[in-house]
């Protein structure tokens, strides 16, 4: 198995700094090679002239029959092969090499068939040379080290107002709609805009769009919602002064649904709006569990592991286990159980469990697995949500779906 690389590698910040790196010691390889050969050149080619200007002396000396200076003379002990050889073929030459343990740079020419040879001394010029690789090697490493500080803080700039952008698209994700990045740069028009600024403005643009268009679309459902009810106040009056038989039945019916309905949809215009406060207070968990049984008015088992006392709005609590309890008979099938551990209430049925895209992004509205609106979960999951637990959809073992309300605290 191919291994993992850590996290950390894959930010924009390591990025950055391995690829200022390789372009900065590449550069610096680049230059410190142009240099160091350019150098080496003229150095070798000053010492090569001094040498064969002293070869020169040397043979003026060999021919006039003088002594020849100290370092010269006939096949020389330590002559390089290479140089001898050029010399009895005729030809001036120089080389450097290692004399004495010192580096000694050599000159040598044709005399009646031997080679003539001097030196001078090249540890001058090779320490010349040294100094100046060691110069580039530190010049070096403290530019790259220089470079990739400054470059981290260009970078880390950049990448921080990322991050910011990236959290309050998260925060806005999770319904914060006002929540807002308000990049400076984005406010004053006569300062020049980066990408990232763009990037930060077009996303509180279309936070602000996105938020006036769920305004406009919670005062609709609001007004609709409190128009219908009169009409349906007065319709339900009127059902009541109908003659007893099936289709005053089925009439009656149809009101109270239209009724509940329209009570749904007030009461999602209110938790969209966060309009209501929550009013907590200390209730013992199991007897508000068969309280709510008793009132659905269902053939419901309650099963108390471990009963608690929590501190939440009731009214809110008994909203979310109502729904739980209704979804399960009118989705699922019996047996229905509700089981009070501690703080976690779980309520099972033992139907065909739930729509595979609730299981993958919770309830949505106007959207069910069968008969009904889909607001009955949906309402449940934003009381849990004020009241601050957590509510979650699976599948049970053995089949039915599994609704797992954990109330703060747990």
């Amino acid at each position: 198995m191919r291994p993992r690389l850590p996290a950390w590698t894959a930010t924009l910040t390591w990025k950055s700094a391995c690829f200022i790196a390789v372009m900065c010691c590449s550069l610096a390889a680049v230059l410190g090679a142009l240099v160091h050969v350019e150098v080496t050149r003229q150095t070798v080619a000053t010492a090569r002239e001094k040498a064969l200007g002293k070869l020169s002396e040397v043979t003026d000396r060999y021919e006039t029959g003088e002594p020849l200076p100290p370092g010269s003379g006939l096949d020389p002990v330590g002559l390089p092969p290479e140089l001898r050889a050029l010399a009895a073929g005729g030809r001036r030459g120089t080389v450097v090499a290692e004399y004495r343990g010192r580096p000694t740079m050599w000159a040598a020419g044709p005399a009646d068939g031997r080679a003539l040879a001097t030196t001078i001394d090249y540890g001058q010029s090779a320490r010349t040379i040294s100094g100046l690789d060691n110069a580039i090697i530190g010049s070096s490493v403290l530019a790259i080290g220089g470079t990739l500080l400054v470059g981290a803080f260009a970078v880390t700039r950049v990448t921080r107002r990322l991050h910011q952008t990236a959290t309050v698209a998260r925060r806005i994700t999770q319904g914060d709609l006002d929540a807002r990045v308000d990049d400076p740069r984005t406010k004053d028009p006569s300062r020049r805009q980066d990408e990232v600024a763009t990037v930060a403005g077009a996303l509180d643009t279309m936070a602000g769009s996105l938020q006036s268009k769920l305004e406009s679309e919670r005062r609709f459902t609001a007004d609709v919602a409190h128009e219908l009810r009169t009409p349906l106040t007065g319709l339900q009056a009127a059902s009541e002064l109908l003659p007893e038989g099936r289709p005053t039945e089925l009439v009656r019916e149809r009101v109270r649904t239209m009724r509940q309905l329209t009570e749904d949809l007030l009461e999602i215009s209110r938790l969209d709006s966060g309009s209501e406060a929550v009013e907590t207070d200390l209730h013992q968990l199991g007897r508000l569990a068969r309280r709510v049984v008793r009132a659905s008015g269902t053939d419901t088992e309650v099963v108390v592991l471990r009963d608690a006392h929590v501190e939440t709005d009731r009214r809110r609590l008994e909203r979310v286990l109502g729904n739980l309890v209704a979804n399960a008979h009118q989705h699922g099938r019996q047996p229905v159980v509700m089981t009070v551990d501690g703080q976690v209430v779980t309520v099972r049925d033992h139907g065909d469990g739930f729509p595979d895209y609730l299981l993958a992004h919770g309830p949505q509205r106007f959207r069910s697995g069968g008969k009904g609106h889909g607001l009955g979960l949906t309402i449940a999951a934003g009381q849990a949500e004020a009241i601050g637990a957590t509510l979650r959809f699976r599948s049970a073992e053995g089949g039915g779906g599994l609704a797992v309300l954990t109330l703060p605290g747990s």
